[in-house]
Formats: C-alpha cells, sequence, structure tokens
C-alpha cells in the first residue's frame, strides 16, 4: 500500500462524529446526516482509514501505485452520493483503479459497506474537498472523471458554490492524460446549460456529442443512481454531457 494512503493512527475523531471525515479546504453541504448503524460506524473506524487518500504529502508518480498490481488507468468519481455508480464501475473494469470523493460521511459509510459485501479491492476514498485533490494528483495522470447530479445551488447569489466554474475546469484539464473525459450528469436544465457554456469557451475541451441522443440518453452501460431512479419517477429527463481533452 502506498504512503499516499491514510495511517489509520492519523484519525482524529470518533467514528459517530462528523469530523471522522477530514475535511480538506472548504466545501459547500452537509457532511453528515442520519445517525450511523453500528457495522457503518465500524467500517468508518476501520476499513475508511485502509482506503483513504493522504493528500498532506506529494503524489505517487505514478496513481496507480495506489491500488496495486493489475491497474492499468486511474479514474475519478466527484461526489459519488450512495456509491451506486462507482462500485458498478469498479466491479465492470477491474483493472482501472477508481477515486471517490466525497465529504458526506453518510455516503462515505454507505460506499464501505459495498465494498466490504463486494470484497472490491480497485477503489480508493477522499473525504474532502475535490478543488484539493485535483490539484494533488500528477499532471496528466487521470483517464476519467464524473460529476454525476452534482448539488446545482439553483439560486443566484449561489452559482459561485457550484462545481463547475472556470476555475475548477482548469484544474480538471491538468489532471486529465489527453483524450480523457469529464462527464456530467444531472436532470436540471440550467445547470447543464451552465456547464454546457463553460465547457464550450475551454480551450482545452471539446463536447463529444453528434446527434441529439448522445446527450439526452445515456452513455452505455451508465448505471443509474438512485437519484436519477427518482428524477425520472419525477418527470425530470436528465442531460449526459461528455467533454473530451484535446491537447
Amino acid at each position: 500500500m502506498s504512503a499516499a494512503i491514510r495511517d489509520p493512527a492519523n484519525r482524529e475523531a470518533s467514528s459517530g462524529d462528523a469530523s471522522v471525515v477530514h475535511p480538506q479546504g472548504s466545501f459547500f453541504g452537509r457532511r453528515k446526516g442520519h445517525k450511523l448503524r453500528p457495522h457503518q460506524a465500524d467500517l468508518i473506524e476501520h476499513l475508511l482509514p485502509r482506503l483513504s487518500l493522504e493528500i498532506d504529502g506529494a503524489p505517487p508518480p505514478n496513481l496507480a501505485g495506489l491500488f496495486g498490481a493489475g491497474v492499468d488507468a486511474v479514474r475519478l468519481e466527484i461526489g459519488f452520493g450512495g456509491g451506486e455508480h462507482l462500485i458498478a464501475e469498479a466491479r465492470t473494469f477491474p483493472n482501472t483503479g477508481f477515486i471517490g470523493c466525497e465529504p458526506y460521511v453518510n455516503g462515505m459509510a454507505k460506499i464501505l459497506t459495498l465494498i466490504e459485501a463486494n470484497n472490491i479491492q480497485n477503489i480508493r476514498l477522499f473525504a474532502g474537498d475535490a478543488a484539493e485533490l485535483l490539484a494533488w494528483v500528477p499532471a496528466n495522470s487521470l483517464t476519467r472523471i464524473d460529476l454525476i447530479h452534482p448539488d446545482p445551488w439553483p439560486k443566484r447569489r449561489h452559482w459561485k458554490r457550484r462545481f463547475v466554474q472556470d476555475a475548477m475546469i482548469a484544474a480538471i484539464a491538468r489532471a486529465l492524460k489527453t483524450d480523457g473525459e469529464f462527464r456530467f450528469v444531472s436532470d436540471i436544465a440550467d445547470y447543464c446549460a451552465w456547464t454546457l457554456s463553460h465547457f464550450m469557451r475551454a480551450s482545452d475541451f471539446v463536447w463529444t456529442a453528434e446527434r441529439v441522443s448522445d446527450w439526452r440518453e445515456p452513455w452505455r452501460d451508465y448505471t443509474m443512481t438512485r437519484y436519477g431512479r427518482k428524477a425520472m419517477r419525477e418527470g425530470r429527463a436528465a442531460a449526459y454531457l461528455i467533454f473530451r481533452k484535446t491537447g
């Protein structure tokens, strides 16, 4: 295991405390919701430290080294929620390493339960600010970054809290390999338009859609999240946007 994996001895809070998820920098949103069940608390106490990335020091020159033998590419999912999509991807692509970023402790507890139940070896976790994680990873080190149903921050005065910003797009471009992809899903039309306009003016990216179905329909083998299913039941259609890094 790489030195970039968090040392359990460095934990500063009990498993029942929201601060067990060590925040890195600023993050807008809740960090804890319902009280954890005993087994979830145990996973936070014992399994999370074994899988957590420690970004206080320098990153390894090759992120694949975080996962052991057999991994030939590394992807990132930002804000994985309950972890359905991330778990499905990790099981489908066992030779790819996955980093899941989620500051919400209940989401972290859910994915740890799934990791344990499925004996998944190719996921590492970061319980903090994705902006700091993106700044930490080596340049040109990720093949794909997913942002699925992020908080849209619908009020105009809160738009600055949206994850998609010009500075963040620059950080994504630095982290992705050439021809790497940023994939975005949202059922909020305003945030989809916001994301499209920001990426269309970014010189490092091109929108890959060639026909309407390319953004109206999920990409092949996409795993629908619980939030996505809820949006469909309530009549909200999502957009599925893929941007490829060109240089």
